[in-house]
């Protein structure tokens, strides 16, 4: 699991604004916000942890439209995308280019077509705990590797932002056993499936 991407969403507030030279736009926004339980990703709930995406401003981080590699709005490396944790999460400010796609999303953002938000990460190190019937996962730091403003959420708390598992993990052995709800992995794996074709139904 730790070798894999996964993408998460989640709805949290998607601004554009006026940005500096030129009187070019910003786009500004939580790709992620900590503490916030994801909706049921296929058997267990998720929570990201203050700190999570520590140093992930030290990496190469792309901003996509829809997670489209062909729809580019920034690049950390290239000083058009800029991300950082606060208090409330993952901020991000994205400086996008002067291309027709950018203008259309900027203007979409700014009619409220277009509000959330997701990211791309491979898992350094996380947990597993049972609550109550509940399996909660918690992210605890990760390899962020894209931010992108999406069309559809379903993380309740981000700005731009819907998540869904891009790749069906293993279900740790830790969460097996008396205390933990029971999991049938092929329903699992079924529902993850169906959740990638949505995805590639939606950014298509």
């Amino acid at each position: 699991m730790r070798d894999q991407i996964e993408r998460r969403f989640q709805a949290v507030e998607l601004l554009a604004e006026a940005g500096g030279e030129g009187n070019e736009r910003a786009i500004v926004g939580y790709a992620a916000v900590f503490n916030s339980r994801s909706e049921d990703l296929g058997g267990f709930v998720e929570v990201i942890q203050r700190g999570a995406f520590a140093g992930a401003q030290e990496g190469d981080v792309r901003a996509l439209f829809n997670h489209d590699a062909n729809m580019v709005l920034g690049r950390t490396k290239a000083g058009t995308l800029a991300v950082s944790e606060d208090e409330i999460g993952l901020r991000i400010r994205i400086t996008p280019p002067d291309t027709q796609y950018a203008r259309d999303l900027i203007h979409l953002i700014e009619r409220g077509d277009v509000s959330q938000m997701s990211f791309g990460f491979r898992t350094i190190l996380d947990s597993w705990d049972t609550v109550g019937e509940e399996t909660v996962r918690t992210l605890k730091q990760v390899a962020l590797y894209d931010v992108s403003p999406v069309t559809f959420p379903a993380y309740a708390a981000t700005s731009v932002q819907m998540r869904a598992m891009m790749n069906v993990p293993e279900v740790p052995a830790g969460v097996r056993g008396a205390t933990a709800p029971a999991f049938d992995e092929g329903q699992l794996r079924a529902q993850a499936a169906m959740r990638q074709r949505e995805i590639e139904i939606l950014t298509a």
